[in-house]
């Protein structure tokens, strides 16, 4: 069966001389992610966040501390970078149980960004 593409739409709307974006997941989840202003989506799309991206793809990461040894980072902030990606729907954290313990494993799960201005 063929994979489906999932894709995150950000619209930023120009109302009263502000930007004012927000998310929309498009395929199978429809549903909106409210935005304090267009700083929160700096946050979300800087290199580190691009960078933690490409390493969940490529790499693997069995778990958030597996990523943040990869990535050379402390785990608080690697954890709270996690947070913001999930929040706005870029990747989900799929429970795994070993032993005992419960990890949390993070998985990209869009397949494009598209963003648009509108004037």
């Amino acid at each position: 069966m063929a994979k489906k593409t999932k894709s995150l739409e950000i619209t930023i709307k120009n109302e009263g001389g502000k930007f004012n974006p927000f998310f929309k997941k498009t395929s199978i989840d429809k549903k909106s992610y409210d935005f304090e202003g267009i700083s929160t989506m700096r946050k979300l799309l800087s290199n580190e966040k691009a960078r933690i991206l490409n390493v969940i793809k490529e790499k693997n990461p069995k778990s958030i501390y597996d990523l943040s040894k990869i990535l050379d980072r402390d785990f608080k902030s690697v954890s709270e970078d996690i947070k913001l990606l999930e929040k706005f729907g870029f990747i989900d954290l799929l429970k795994e149980k070993t032993g005992k313990r419960e990890r949390l494993k993070p998985v990209v799960i869009i397949d494009s960004l598209n963003i648009q201005i509108k004037l």
